[in-house]
């Protein structure tokens, strides 16, 4: 699963072919937590401590175009760009 950023302790990875859930997402790992989470900041599956989601939905809502512009790379099977992380 490539990975496209990494901030305070949280890594963000995104891969598009998981059969069941077509729902553009990406997935956040925080330690031993981990969720899966939609480009508008929903968790789908798992979970993640308050103060990591917070982040995690904040990065979000900053880098939103970016990606969407991976989601589409990533099902053309494309290369994805790295996306910064908060500062």
């Amino acid at each position: 699963m490539p990975r496209i950023s990494e901030f305070r302790g949280i890594v963000i990875y995104m891969y598009w072919n998981e059969g069941d859930h077509m729902t553009p997402h990406f997935h956040a790992h925080h330690g031993d937590e981990r969720a899966s989470v939609s480009l508008e900041g929903q968790v789908l599956a798992g979970s993640l401590g308050a103060t990591a989601l917070r982040l995690v939905r904040e990065w979000a809502a900053l880098h939103g175009q970016e990606l969407v512009a991976n989601w589409d790379h990533a099902r053309r099977l494309e290369p994805m760009a790295p996306i910064e992380g908060l500062a």
